[in-house]
């Protein structure tokens, strides 16, 4: 009974995050700052834990705890993936009207390309997945103009210099021809603003279509453009596992640690 107990507990800023209050930092503020309650207690360690059934308050006000969702999209050509846009553009965010918790975009595709995106409330996941030092890979079919050389294929995983800095797919591999143009499957594992466009860009390869079929385990499969579908249990166990596994610094920091505690 009591590991059932500690399954259905969060950490307070998790939960204030999932709530909107804002960033973790910035809930982790609140909480330090003593302007968060549980059941009436003032809370100020960060590490708390809270269940399901208990109040939480910020300033005297109950928050509103909502669920934690997880849902795959297939972005359409056209769509910006933004949560605001001046000219009224259709948005990713307007394909999930249908659910009532407020999803935030796991990353972003620029308005042409296409394909899979994760929206969901938990954003210490959602960080995970973004952030280049997790080194969750990104999968992409990208049909682009002419027929790359082996020598470019092999400088895409060199790396190519951008204005951002130096940049590099983790694998590329050749998929097909069509008429002029070649398809690739490029596999990144840190991603800055249109960086596949770019990077074959400065080899005169313009980008025809691009489109992200995989992030992590999660593959998009037959799911058509504009659709959306919840994770299923095992797809959200697969995602959580390789978000956070150890990585080889924390293993070492670890082991570190262990040996002066001996």
């Amino acid at each position: 009974m009591q590991g059932m107990a500690e399954e259905t507990t969060e950490r307070l800023n998790k939960v204030l995050a999932a709530a909107g209050l804002g960033s973790r930092r910035h809930c982790e503020e609140l909480i330090t700052s003593g302007r968060v309650t549980v059941d009436g207690q003032v809370i100020r360690e960060l590490g708390y834990k809270v269940s399901p059934g208990q109040q939480v308050a910020v300033d005297g006000k109950q928050i509103q705890r909502e669920r934690l969702v997880y849902w795959l999209v297939n972005k359409p050509r056209g769509y910006l993936s933004t949560h605001y846009d001046p000219a009224g553009r259709p948005r990713v965010i307007d394909l999930l009207l249908h659910v009532p918790e407020r999803v935030y975009m796991v990353g972003r595709l620029d308005e042409e390309s296409e394909g899979l995106m994760l929206m969901t409330n938990d954003g210490e996941l959602a960080q995970r997945l973004m952030h280049p030092r997790y080194g969750i890979e990104k999968t992409y079919h990208v049909q682009v103009a002419g027929f790359p050389s082996k020598e470019e294929l092999k400088q895409l995983t060199e790396g190519i210099w951008i204005s951002d800095g130096k940049v590099r797919a983790k694998r590329v591999k050749r998929l097909g021809t069509r008429g002029k143009s070649t398809f690739l499957e490029i596999v990144l594992a840190e991603g800055k603003n249109r960086e596949i466009r770019r990077m074959l860009a400065k080899q005169g390869h313009k980008v025809m279509r691009l489109k992200r079929i995989a992030i992590g385990p999660i593959r998009l499969g037959r799911l058509r453009p504009g659709k959306s579908r919840r994770l299923t249990l095992p797809e959200l166990r697969q995602l959580k596992e390789i978000a956070f596994r150890p990585r080889d610094k924390d293993k070492s920091r670890s082991k570190k640690a262990g040996k002066e505690q001996s």
